[in-house]
């Protein structure tokens, strides 16, 4: 008996502490607060992880690509799928958000203004500011904040730089690899905290909120679900075909990342092991230390399609009839404002209040969501961890590249 539990997985591991923390939220409420700081210890150590990963695999996989020519196209194939994957995920939230119409029969009276909101309302996401917030003042204050897209500029630019410099620069590179080994090992270390934390998480989750909070807003909670769920059916599915993925290899490479997204709602907890995993698949380096850490700035799926079912979502709780023409502009706006949602902090909710804002929608409404935005989080933070890995191997195909065995059809 022993040792069958010494030889369980850590995936098998994360569902016991997924089960267990349920049960303690719903059961023992009492207790979940008691092991919270699990929570909080097991997300500070990914975050610890995050900033010289990105660092060492960003500048290691630029000056392995050989020239700037090389790299510049892959870029741009990236950059071009991003844009094609968050049209269709505002389309299909639109769609959805319309045809379930969750909204109807909401009563906003029950919503109440609450400092969260009014901080989101004063935070105001501009172009200009955008631009101006590309580049860190100090890149130190930029791994302090854990402000992931500065850090990937930054760290793109070094590496652009080493690549420049040619044999003068062989031992930073050199440190970089180094350093990318080294956090990969460092990683496998905080990984053993994960069923603490995910096990914390949930309890945290189901006892702060009840299971029944969910109730007056399920249907809401559903049909983000379900257009997730169709989503990666038209997009990401059709895109693993066509790189010829075995998508059930795939899927079981993925799976404990994307359980640890769901569980933690946080992307970032997931990003290590997902560079990992698409070491393993075959993916050339050059194209996953770059790829994928540029999609957690640019190409958050499950985020954007959010923002869309949100605003529509408000609007008709309010009893307000957007039309088509609306519905599209507020699609064309969320398609730029969704690309600075790394970089911004309270990110979707600031996106989210900048939205009802343009189109005079109240902000009350944010009040409502909040309720259960942690259990639409887990969704539609795995979505977007699953969207920027099948970016990243979409990329690797298009570059002429298979990937190892199994995972190549």
């Amino acid at each position: 008996m022993l040792g069958k539990v010494k030889s369980l997985s850590m995936t098998s591991w994360i569902f016991i502490a997924l089960a267990a923390g349920l049960l303690i939220g719903a059961f023992a409420p009492e207790l979940a607060q008691v092991i919270k700081p699990f929570r909080g210890l097991f997300i500070n150590g990914v975050k610890c992880i995050v900033a010289p990963l990105i660092f060492g695999s960003i500048v290691g996989g630029i000056a392995s690509a050989g020239s700037l020519k090389g790299l510049g196209r892959t870029g741009l194939k990236a950059i071009l799928w991003f844009e094609v994957a968050t049209t269709i995920a505002l389309a299909v939230g639109l769609f959805f958000v319309n045809l379930f119409r969750p909204g109807d029969g909401v009563n906003l009276s029950f919503a109440t203004k609450t400092d969260t909101i009014e901080k989101a309302a004063q935070t105001h996401m501009t172009l200009s500011g955008f631009v101006e917030h590309l580049l860190p003042s100090n890149i130190a204050d930029a791994i302090v904040r854990g402000d992931v897209l500065q850090i990937v500029i930054f760290s793109s630019i070094f590496g652009i730089s080493v690549l420049l410099a040619g044999d003068k620069a062989k031992p930073i590179l050199a440190f970089c690899e180094g350093l990318n080994s080294t956090m990969f090992k460092f990683t496998g270390i905080i990984m053993g905290l994960a069923p603490l934390g995910v096990g914390a998480a949930i309890a945290v989750a189901v006892a702060d909120h009840g299971l029944a909070v969910m109730l007056p807003l399920m249907k809401l909670v559903g049909s983000l679900y379900v257009a997730l769920l169709a989503f990666s059916l038209v997009t990401l599915w059709p895109a693993l075909k066509w790189s010829r993925v075995n998508i059930r290899a795939f899927l079981e490479e993925l799976r404990p990342s994307l359980i640890l997204a769901f569980a933690t709602t946080s992307s970032e907890s997931a990003y290590p092991r997902a560079l990992e995993s698409l070491d393993r698949m075959g993916v050339k380096k050059s194209i996953s230390s770059l790829v994928l850490p540029l999609g957690y700035s640019f190409n958050l799926d499950g985020s954007t399609l959010y923002l869309a079912m949100a605003s529509v979502f408000v609007a008709q709780a309010a009893g307000v009839e957007l039309s088509f023409g609306q519905q599209l502009s507020m699609m064309l706006l969320l398609m730029l404002t969704t690309k600075g949602v790394a970089a911004v902090p309270r990110a979707s909710l600031v996106v989210l209040s900048g939205t009802l804002t343009t189109y005079g929608l109240p902000l009350e409404g944010i009040a409502l969501i909040l309720g259960v935005d942690e259990f639409m989080d887990m969704a539609r933070t795995s979505v977007n961890l699953a969207g920027n890995c099948v970016a990243t191997t979409l990329v690797n195909k298009w570059e002429g590249n298979t990937l190892a065995p199994p995972y190549q059809d």
